[in-house]
């Protein structure tokens, strides 16, 4: 058994985690406020704008443009995106197990790092980092997704990849994080957005002004970086909520270790003390 001196140094060492964990849980409580407030307000926005671009691409049969027919490269682009820092429960590793696990062949990968865990974990891996993003998700900002976008989709047109995947964590709410890859060129309308034609607008085909390669090297762009911009802030909201959940849990491990400690430092003290009088006893006795 553990003397007393082990258990109340163990104590004070698991409630000084405790209240690591428990300021941890609060800094990442209010980091997750403001999070969720970005993605509540641009989720919509996103949302419209990857429908808008799938109705457009579905009605324009027999359009060519570079950035919608890949090349020959059998290379995939995939930007992951993790976070900066751990103590976040799962949420890196199932991220991490996108492209780990997605049945990619890794000499096939080309991987941008939004994260440094990720790029961390991968480079370890043996896999081709090519770029590492990972100051931008200390404040995802649009410009960061364009700067991202444009280097990805210059290595589609100059046939280095020939597809680029999205790699993040999709936030739903504060406790649900969803692990998600997504193909971003060519596009691919995904299972069930495209709906059943019943109308003659449905019908028609999409008509460019004032020509429609003009005009989709103005829109695929602005949809590459704009879906990427959201997985940057929907990530950021599920990193913190993530956080805020293994930071609770720890704290709630800390405090059943503080209690199962002082109940056997007392047994501990409680047998001491009933030495020490047996002792007594016993010497007294012998005296006598």
């Amino acid at each position: 058994m553990a003397s007393m001196r082990d258990i109340k140094r163990r104590k004070e060492s698991v409630t000084s985690t405790g209240q690591i964990t428990k300021a941890m849980k609060l800094v990442s409580t209010v980091k997750l406020q403001h999070a969720k407030s970005h993605v509540e307000e641009a989720k919509p926005y996103f949302q419209h704008l990857y429908d808008a671009i799938n109705s457009i691409l579905s009605k324009s049969e027999g359009v060519s443009h570079p950035l919608l027919s890949g090349g020959d490269s059998k290379k995939k682009a995939i930007i992951l995106v993790t976070s900066n820092r751990g103590l976040a429960g799962g949420y890196n590793s199932n991220a991490i197990k996108l492209i780990t696990k997605g049945g990619f062949e890794k000499d096939d990968v080309v991987v941008y790092a939004v994260g440094r865990k990720g790029k961390e974990a991968l480079v370890n891996l043996g896999y081709d980092v090519r770029k590492d993003y990972s100051e931008v998700m200390n404040k995802p900002l649009f410009s960061d997704a364009v700067e991202i976008g444009r280097e990805v989709m210059q290595a589609f047109k100059d046939n280095e990849v020939g597809e680029i995947y999205l790699a993040y964590t999709i936030f739903k709410n504060t406790v649900v994080h969803i692990p998600t890859i997504k193909r971003l060129l060519p596009f691919v309308p995904e299972e069930g957005d495209v709906r059943e034609k019943k109308t003659i607008e449905d019908l028609t085909l999409m008509n460019y002004e004032p020509e429609s390669e003009e005009v989709l090297s103005e829109i695929i762009p602005k949809y590459v970086n704009g879906i990427i911009y959201g997985a940057l802030i929907e990530a950021l909201a599920s990193e913190n909520g993530a956080r805020m959940q293994a930071m609770d849990n720890a704290t709630n491990n800390a405090e059943e270790m503080i209690a199962d400690l002082e109940l056997k430092y007392n047994r501990a003290r409680q047998g001491s003390i009933t030495q020490e009088l047996t002792e007594i006893v016993a010497g007294a006795s012998a005296i006598n």
